[in-house]
């Protein structure tokens, strides 16, 4: 229903907590490399426990890889810097909800080429952000709701 792309990530825990949440929704899960850990990692695996047969999963050598494969897509990127609000934006089934790595976000070189398509979830000022998979199921249950929950039922 909806695309979860992960640009760098780092933590295997993390990844495999995405995992769980994009196959027990459907989404999709796009991996933008490199990655900070190995694919075979026994964290990674654990995390996501027995649903990675469940899972659609891509990878790539980069996110305009991806971008250039889904030319006629709607992407949202998550991030601290963004001005608007992740909840005003309007999510379709096929958008793609992109997240960057854990240590530094999605980077200056694409948020200022596609700046227009970043939202943030709010949080109080004085600390730095959500833990990344936390941040995911934020979101995707966010673009559920607002298409009432459509294949979840």
């Amino acid at each position: 229903m909806f695309n979860v792309v992960l640009v760098e990530p780092e933590i295997p825990q993390n990844t495999g907590n995405i995992s769980r949440t994009c196959a027990v929704t459907g989404c999709t899960l796009h991996l933008v490399r490199p990655l900070g850990f190995s694919v075979d990692d026994r964290y990674l695996k654990r995390a996501g426990l027995d649903y990675w047969s469940e899972l659609k999963l891509f990878y790539y050598d980069s996110f305009e890889e991806l971008e250039n494969k889904y030319p006629d897509s709607r992407f949202f990127l998550f991030s601290t810097h963004a001005d608007k609000n992740y909840a005003e934006a309007e999510y379709k089934p096929g958008d793609f909800l992109v997240f960057g790595k854990e240590t530094a976000g999605l980077g200056e070189a694409i948020l200022s080429r596609r700046k227009d398509d970043a939202v943030r979830i709010p949080m109080r000022k004085s600390l730095r952000s959500l833990n990344l998979s936390n941040s995911v199921a934020i979101a995707v249950y966010e673009a559920f709701r607002q298409n009432g929950f459509r294949g979840l039922e």
